[in-house]
């Protein structure tokens, strides 16, 4: 784990560690940054971390997400906006490359930036100096910008859809953050992080059977949505989190993983026919499955995919029906 101040970045991923080395290079310079990954990945925590280790870091850290904000507000908000430039205007506002003077501006999602509002902020990253709208003076700016986009910005580029000319002012230390899909040996030591985060005064730990399904995941809303997870687990876990505790979507995976380990016997036995290879196969998944769910066949049966009428069906046919729920 990397720690700077308040700021945690969790990995034992060689390629993560690669990255946060060039990472603690560039971050004491003035260079524009560039993050680039998926949703959840953590650009903004890496946004922080740059910021805390920057001779900057006792100076303001303003970030903005740039997708939520309405276009027609962007101008105003980024450059500010004088008394009476429009209607709503009733007083004179700094804009967030004022507030952040002296220090860090995050820009996050520039990717949704519109063509005129690109225009401009090439302009400001230019001559460091700004015009609030309705404005007739510049402002001098000294701020150090960090930029972050959830998509390929030179296809962007390529399609018209962004300026090439800001492409390349904000591209000169490109940060490109893995997927969690492509380093999960981090999947147990972030679980371990945000149940010590979400349960500090609770001893939870989890199986491994827990475990190995949290590795397998995918993971699509990456480090966030471990995060989010685990921050509900917590709440109702008892001691130990187990693959009953984990959202269908997590065991998804796992019948097959649940079978190659339950059914060592129908595997190799070549003298079983075929529907007795298959009766083995299922009975021994059935009852992982159950013993997964400590007998609960909801739970089993969410693990498995069936609904509950389906697996109380098969537990029946396999004489695995001990009549209780």
């Amino acid at each position: 784990m990397q720690t700077v101040s308040s700021i945690a970045i969790v990995t034992q991923s060689e390629k993560m560690r690669a990255i946060l080395s060039r990472v603690d290079t560039i971050a004491r310079s003035d260079t524009s940054v560039l993050l680039i990954g998926e949703t959840g990945v953590g650009k903004e925590l890496f946004a922080d971390y740059i910021h805390r280790v920057s001779p900057r870091c006792d100076r303001p850290f303003v970030k903005v997400a740039l997708s939520a904000m309405p276009h027609d507000l962007l101008e105003s908000e980024l450059f500010g906006h004088e008394k009476g430039a429009f209607t709503s205007a009733s007083s004179e506002k700094k804009g967030l490359f004022e507030l952040a003077h002296t220090g860090t501006l995050f820009l996050d999602d520039i990717d949704d930036v519109p063509p005129g509002v690109q225009t401009k902020l090439l302009r400001v990253l230019e001559s460091q100096q700004v015009m609030r709208v309705g404005g007739t003076t510049t402002i001098p700016v000294d701020v150090r910008v960090i930029t972050a986009s959830k998509v390929d910005l030179k296809d962007l580029v390529g399609r018209n859809l962004f300026r090439a000319d800001l492409f390349y002012r904000i591209n000169v230390f490109p940060v490109e953050i893995p997927p969690l899909r492509d380093r999960r040996e981090d999947v147990p030591l972030l679980v371990d992080h945000f149940l010590r985060r979400f349960a500090p005064s609770t001893q939870l730990t989890v199986t491994s059977d827990a475990t190995r399904a949290l590795v397998n995941y995918d993971w699509p809303g990456n480090v966030r949505e471990l995060r989010n997870l685990m921050q509900r687990v917590a709440l109702f876990a008892d001691g130990e989190i187990r693959p009953a505790d984990l959202p269908p979507e997590v065991l998804a995976d796992q019948p097959a993983d649940l079978l190659v380990r339950a059914c060592t016997r129908c595997l190799v036995d070549q003298s079983l026919s075929y529907n007795q290879v298959i009766a083995c196969l299922e009975t021994n998944l059935l009852r992982q499955a159950i013993q997964d769910a400590e007998g609960n066949r909801s739970q089993a049966a969410k693990a498995l995919g069936l609904s509950l009428s389906t697996l109380r069906d098969k537990l029946k046919k396999y004489g695995l029906d001990n009549g209780s729920d």
